[in-house]
């Protein structure tokens, strides 16, 4: 068996960079299901759906260029100072980060994966594939029986 190029990361590693080049990230054993959320939140901050990737672990250089904005209680998001480049959002209670898909050059073994939010997603467009679709409160609902303290708002974060 030949080892990859020094140039090739391996396949339980990508890594990605903002739209200039000042924030780079990358996340170690990547989930392979990408998440799309379709609140009114990430429609407002993207333009559209989110599409994130996250990981067991990850790393963010230039973090001196990083923006983070809290967009709740249980929330923050953050972005490139340099160019506005989406990078991440963070569910603060359970510490999870979820990185911006379009950051890396994900190879075609990625897929979409469950769909959240889904009674916040406009009309105007679909996806093609079949997948897990829940709604704000379904979501909410999951949180919260796992123990995740969200306030009292049900905001669509």
């Amino acid at each position: 068996m030949s080892k990859p190029a020094p140039s090739e990361p391996p396949s339980d590693l990508v890594r990605g960079r903002c739209l200039c080049g000042a924030v780079g990230v990358t996340v170690e054993g990547p989930r392979r299901a990408i998440e799309a959320c379709h609140c009114s939140k990430c429609q407002q901050w993207t333009g559209g759906p989110y599409l994130g990737v996250s990981g067991q672990r990850f790393s963010v250089h230039g973090l001196d260029q990083v923006q983070v904005f809290r967009s709740s209680a249980w929330a923050e998001r953050a972005f490139c100072r340099q160019c506005g480049s989406t990078l991440w959002f963070h569910f603060i209670p359970g510490d999870h980060r979820s990185f911006a898909a379009g950051l890396f050059r994900l190879s075609s073994d990625f897929v979409l994966g469950q769909q959240i939010f889904i009674d916040e997603k406009p009309g105007w467009y679909d996806f093609a594939q079949q997948t897990a679709m829940k709604s704000g409160p379904e979501i909410i609902g999951e949180a919260r029986a796992a123990g995740f303290e969200l306030g009292e708002s049900t905001s669509d974060d």
